[in-house]
Order: C-alpha cells, then sequence, then structure tokens
C-alpha cells in the first residue's frame, strides 16, 4: 500500500444494515459489555500512572532525600527500570495471550503489579525501589499484551474503533490521579509524601484481580481454539441479547470463522518470522514499527517523565508550581484524546494522524524558539509561551497517537498474527523509552534547550512518513481492516464467505426479533465453566 492511498470499504453496507438501532445505553448486555471493556482500559491507567507519578516525585523533598537525590544517569535508571522489566516480560507475554487466552495474561499482569506496588511502597533504599519498579513493568507487559486485544475483539461493532481508541487515552486518566495526588502528598512532612502516590498505583490492578474472573473471553481466540459453541454464545449474549441467530451474530460469527481459517492456510504454525513473511506483513510492521517510535520520539518524553526539567530550564522552579500545571496539562491532554477518539470513524485515522503530526511539529519549534530566547534574555514572556507551546504541542499529539497508535496497531494485524505483532509494538515502545528515560536527562544537562533541536528535525521526518505510508482503514470491520493489507480480493472473499454462510446477500437484509434478555443469562455462564 502505498502512502496517500484510502482503501475502499468492501461490503461494509451490509455489516451497517446489521447493527441495531437505538442508543446503546438503552440495552442492558451493552451496558454490561461495556463495563467489562470499562475494567480492561483501565490497564493503560496503571502506565499513565506511572510516568506522571515519578514526574511527580522528582519535584518531592522527602523522595529525593530518600534515595540520595539521584541525578543524571542514576534517575534515567529510576525511571527506565520499568521499561526493562517490560522488556523482559516481552518474549513470554504473547505465548501466554495466544496459549491460554486473554483474561488469563491480564490477571496475572495485575498480580505482579500489585507485588511490585507493595515492594516499591515500602522500600527504604535504590535497590528496593529498583528492584520493585522492575517487577511492575515486568507484570504490565503481560497485561498491556492482551488488554486492548481483548477490547477490540469483544467489542460491539460499530464500537469497535472508539472504544480501542480510548485504550491509550486513559493512559492520561492514571496520570490525572498521579499528577494530583503528588501535587496534595508533597505537603506531607514525612516519608509518606511519596509512599502515598505509590500506594494508589495499584488500584487499577486490585480491580482487575478481583473481577476479571468474570469477564468474557474473546470469541475470536474461542473459534481459533476449536470452541466455537462458547464463542456464537459469547456474541449471542452481548451483541443480540441472547439471540444466535440474529443476522449480526451470524455474520460476525462467520466473518471470524473463514478469516481464521483462511489465515490458517496462509501458514499451519505462526513464527515471529511470518512478521515479515509476506509483502503485506512487511508493510504492516513498517506502520506498526514506525508509529510505536513516533509515539516516543516525538519530543512528548521529556515532558512525560522530566517535566521538572523543562521548566527548570525556563526559571519555574516551585514544586507547588510545576505540579499544579503538571495536573492541569493531564486534564487538558484526557479530554482531548477521548474527543479525538471518538472521532476516528467519522474523519478518518490517516486525517487525523496528518492534523496532529502537523501540529506538533509546528509548536515543538514554539518551544525550542521560545526557550532559546528565556535562555538568552530571561524574558518571563518567553518562559510563559513555553508553557503554552508544551499545552498546544500536547493537543496535537493527542489528536492521534494518544487515541490511535494502539487501535490502528491491534486492527490491521490478522488473528494468528496480533498477540505478536502487537508484542513487536511494545517492544519497540519500550526500546525507545528507554532512550528517552536514560538519555534524556543527560541531554538536558548537557545541551540544555538546544537538544529539543534534534526533535524539531525528527518530527519533520514523521510526518512525511506519514503522508507516504500510513493506510486508512475507517468503517471496516476488524476482518476486513487486517486483510486490507493482503489485497481488496482477500477482504471481498472473506466477507463474500462470511456473508454466504450467514445467508445474507446485496445488502438488503432485515433485523431478526432478539429474545427476551431473561432466561439466556445461563449461556455466558456456560462459557465460564
Amino acid at each position: 500500500m502505498a502512502g496517500g492511498i484510502v482503501a475502499t470499504s468492501a461490503g461494509t453496507g451490509e455489516i451497517n444494515a446489521l447493527i441495531h438501532s437505538g442508543s446503546w445505553y438503552s440495552n442492558s448486555r451493552l451496558i454490561k459489555l461495556n463495563a467489562w471493556i470499562l475494567l480492561l482500559l483501565i490497564t493503560s491507567s496503571t502506565n499513565g500512572y506511572d510516568g506522571s507519578m515519578m514526574n511527580g516525585l522528582q519535584t518531592l523533598t522527602q523522595w529525593k532525600n530518600a534515595f540520595n537525590n539521584p541525578s543524571g544517569g542514576m534517575l534515567g535508571l529510576l525511571n527506565c527500570i520499568q521499561t526493562v522489566g517490560a522488556l523482559a516480560a516481552t518474549p513470554l507475554a504473547p505465548y501466554a495471550t495466544d496459549g491460554l487466552g486473554r483474561r488469563i495474561p491480564i490477571l496475572f499482569g495485575a498480580t505482579v503489579m500489585i507485588v511490585g506496588t507493595i515492594a516499591q511502597t515500602l522500600s527504604h533504599n535504590v535497590g528496593a525501589f529498583i528492584g520493585a519498579r522492575f517487577c511492575i513493568g515486568f507484570g504490565l507487559t503481560f497485561a498491556a499484551n492482551a488488554a486492548p486485544l481483548l477490547v477490540t475483539e469483544l467489542a460491539y461493532p460499530s464500537q469497535r474503533a472508539p472504544l480501542t481508541s480510548m485504550y491509550n487515552s486513559l493512559w492520561y486518566s492514571g496520570a490525572i490521579i498521579a499528577a494530583w495526588t503528588t501535587y496534595g502528598s508533597f505537603r506531607i512532612p514525612s516519608s509518606w509524601a511519596w509512599r502515598l502516590p505509590s500506594v494508589l498505583q495499584g488500584v487499577p490492578s486490585v480491580l482487575q484481580v478481583c473481577l476479571m474472573w468474570f469477564c468474557p473471553e474473546s470469541p475470536r481466540w474461542l473459534i481459533n481454539k476449536g470452541r466455537d459453541a462458547q464463542a456464537l454464545k459469547t456474541l449471542a449474549y452481548y451483541h443480540a441479547r441472547g439471540n444466535d441467530q440474529d443476522p449480526l451474530v451470524q455474520f460476525e460469527y462467520n466473518e471470524i470463522k473463514e478469516a481464521i481459517a483462511l489465515d490458517r492456510q496462509v501458514a499451519s504454525s505462526v513464527g515471529w518470522t511470518d512478521l515479515f513473511a509476506t509483502p503485506g506483513n512487511r508493510k504492516r510492521m513498517r506502520i506498526i514499527i514506525a508509529l510505536a517510535f513516533f509515539s516516543q520520539w516525538s519530543g512528548n518524553g521529556l515532558v512525560s517523565y522530566y517535566l521538572n526539567r523543562v521548566f527548570d530550564t525556563i526559571g519555574i522552579t516551585s514544586v507547588s508550581t510545576q505540579n499544579l500545571i503538571n495536573g492541569i496539562l493531564q486534564i487538558y491532554n484526557f479530554f482531548v484524546a477521548i474527543f479525538a477518539g471518538l472521532l476516528c470513524d467519522k474523519i478518518g485515522r490517516r486525517t487525523l494522524f496528518i492534523a496532529s503530526n502537523i501540529g506538533m511539529l509546528v509548536f515543538f519549534c514554539m518551544q525550542t524558539i521560545c526557550s532559546a530566547r528565556y535562555a538568552i534574555s530571561g524574558s518571563h514572556a518567553a518562559a510563559n509561551s513555553v508553557i503554552a507551546a508544551i499545552f498546544l504541542y500536547y493537543g496535537s499529539y493527542d489528536i492521534a497517537y494518544t487515541p490511535l497508535i494502539v487501535s490502528y496497531t491491534v486492527e490491521i494485524l490478522p488473528y494468528h498474527l496480533r498477540a505478536k505483532g502487537f508484542t513487536v509494538f511494545n517492544f519497540a515502545i519500550s526500546l525507545s523509552l528507554i532512550f528517552n528515560q536514560y538519555a534524556n536527562p543527560i541531554a538536558l544537562d548537557a545541551l540544555g534547550w538546544k537538544y529539543y533541536l534534534v526533535y524539531c528535525v525528527w518530527l519533520a521526518f514523521e510526518l512525511g512518513f506519514i503522508l507516504l505510508f500510513l493506510v486508512e482503514t475507517k468503517n471496516r470491520t476488524l476482518e476486513e481492516t487486517a486483510a486490507l493489507f493482503d489485497g481488496d480480493d482477500k477482504v471481498a472473499e472473506i466477507h463474500a464467505r462470511a456473508a454466504a454462510d450467514a445467508h445474507i446477500g446485496g445488502g438488503k437484509v432485515g433485523r431478526t426479533p432478539s429474545v427476551d434478555e431473561k432466561g439466556s443469562d445461563d449461556m455466558i455462564e456456560q462459557q465460564r465453566q
């Protein structure tokens, strides 16, 4: 797929005609389904909490005194060790996700994160703190590898893209809580100024450990494991109030089966090399790896982990002021990202990414110029302009890179490659994060605002890549989107087989009356046994 190509939507008329009319909140089954999806989405909150918490802890005298005023390489290590833990789990996570299902790795990861959070809270020296953060990163990889896959594979078809886009957007929900917790706790005169934010980091994981036992499994994983009847019951229960003969359920069920069957014809066993074995897969991985690095190497790493250092370069040294601005920034980011994610099927992924990259380039250059003016003249107006530029830059970043990088990655990967491909995405992010967390404080100390020039050049490169290679995927089913990179003939074949199996033709379909919700709750209980 060359850059700029906007794929035509083959076959979406039929699936759109099958979507239930009316609001989702009038359907108790969709309310229940979206509640489960919310439980999965908070996995991202744990990650967001960590970045913002470490930002806030660096402003606390109590934390700095407890760990011997870390700076330079030691400060970088304290931040990046969580990512090192994530890298250690990366080779194992996709096998757990594909072999044990989507739920079990989330449960395991949440349990490990709880252990790490307890150890982090009780730390009395640098070694214990480093070990605890390694543990948190290790557990997070298992949960974060499986959660977005389960979201996109469970969601109601018309809500799939917005809900999956919310996964990464909820990074900011954790960041908001952490930012305002550290803003309030810095007044505590004891070590609980930093231990309290650490305790709260484990709350999402506690919720998941308590509730994930009852969450439905992915219908796609069930079908891939030969448990077709359970998959059909899950789809029927949540997407059609228990009616397994509903046309939408039959179309989804048969489309999943046909897509998995076609994938099996290509490769009887799936290995890591399959990610790059065909032209279609190479196109996927080129985009996925690029987005992973772009999401962390766009200058955002400076603010995500070293906001206090950025403020120091423009003369804002008050702990209260730094934490206040950080708290406001996270709330702003959250609302922009959620709003943009809800527009992904209306405006399109490609348009949002292009707008995001243009805005980031313009406003990061603005931040660089204003930082330089402050360094030269000490102008308070220039310092205030840097703060404005940071907000404008993040608004641009949040248009696409916060809501779309996860949802775009999982939707363009076919089922048999989804877990491994998403692991490569997370691995690339971890590599880029290690560079950010370790190299950025050293470079900021050595170069100050001049270090920003590196990111200005890189952002220009990013824009060119997006214009050339990113493919539009809006308004497609998950199976159609995944097949898009293999050619329109495969998209058409999957759609035609699914429609034939479901006895749907020509897009002229009628709704089958749904069964009453009472009496069908036992279906989902059978699946959990």
